[in-house]
């Protein structure tokens, strides 16, 4: 997102051939509602037809606003008017979007904030069809953390959402969703950290799949000792291990997650430097268990920022925000991956 006024514009570049390519607007919307947490995203369904999402303020309130998506079917070149993805017409918070390909168009999962406040942040779903039809509008989860990031990752067993919830006793932990081909099924806990917070700490979890390989990472401080962890599963996500430790101490989190190949994902996170800075980390990890060394990818001065990581080929690309002399900018670092 790029600052306009009033609003912002939503542009997007493709990373091929090693090299990111030019950026190509989306739209430029001034209701746009840009934060330092929720993002935007571009999904391809095919080659050429991809989606967008971004948020939009429905009413002049500060936390009052929609989830909305755009489509083109030409690569970028023309985008469809933006269409919102839940029908409940309420001036709340409706955002922490994660899209997937799905059997009829694009499906999302997001924070829905209909019931709030005087009930609980919900989770849920839909799908948007190539002709903007909106289907199956779902509940998955009806409390959840209220600002924490989404993720979803197709496995061979189907689709599988991990997310922040909130028990009535303020434990919020990371759970995980399976969609049985009809719709999502109740999420259970992923793993007991048993993280006591009375409010949101802003840090979501990550998936990644490859057929049967999965894994999935987060960021938890309970008994305030910060860790990222990580855990992988051989069995499309239907089991997992124990988690694996990646990182502790001076971490913040904002985990990221990539397939490196059949065998290896690549973590990200940020923790705290000795120069001040927040320190942007890298680290394998297989699927025994088997954590390679940290790796110090770059530097930010944001108090708070969350790394974008990716892979192409051989390629580990990680890109994140930084202020530098009263001016924010874009970094980008790659690194080239060899099996151990």
């Amino acid at each position: 997102m790029e600052n306009a006024e009033p609003g912002a514009t939503l542009r997007v570049a493709r990373f091929a051939d090693g090299a990111l390519g030019g950026a190509i607007d989306v739209v430029l919307d001034p209701d746009m509602f840009v934060n330092w947490a929720d993002k935007p995203a571009v999904t391809l369904l095919t080659e050429n037809h991809w989606f967008a999402h971004w948020l939009r303020y429905s009413a002049e309130a500060t936390y009052a606003y929609d989830v909305v998506v755009a489509q083109t079917f030409d690569a970028g070149a023309s985008w469809s008017d933006p269409r919102t993805v839940h029908t409940d017409g309420t001036h709340t918070e409706h955002g922490f979007v994660s899209m997937y390909p799905g059997a009829d168009g694009m499906s999302l999962i997001w924070l829905d904030g209909r019931n709030t406040p005087a009930g609980p942040m919900t989770l849920r779903s839909a799908t948007v069809t190539s002709d903007g039809s909106l289907l199956a509008e779902q509940e998955i989860d009806g409390s959840v953390c209220d600002c924490c990031q989404t993720s979803v990752a197709v496995s061979s067993t189907g689709p599988l959402a991990v997310y922040r919830d909130r028990t009535e006793g303020e434990i919020r932990d990371i759970y995980i969703a399976r969609h049985d081909g009809e719709s999502w099924l109740q999420g259970t806990e992923l793993f007991a950290d048993n993280w006591r917070i009375a409010g949101c700490p802003v840090n979501g979890p990550s998936i990644v799949a490859d057929g049967d390989f999965v894994a999935a990472a987060w960021f938890s401080a309970a008994n305030d000792e910060p860790v990222v962890r990580v855990v992988l599963s051989t069995t499309g996500g239907e089991s997992f291990g124990e988690p694996v430790e990646i990182a502790s101490g001076r971490v913040a989190g904002y985990v990221g997650l990539g397939i490196l190949d059949a065998r290896h994902v690549a973590v990200s996170w940020v923790e705290r430097s000795a120069s001040g800075d927040n320190a942007i980390m890298i680290r394998w990890v297989d699927v025994e268990g088997t954590a390679g060394p940290p790796v110090h990818v770059g530097d930010t001065r944001q108090l708070r920022v969350f790394p974008q990581l990716g892979v192409s080929g051989d390629q580990i690309i990680v890109v994140w925000t930084d202020d530098r002399d009263n001016q924010r900018v874009m970094k980008a670092a790659t690194a080239s991956w060899l099996a151990p």
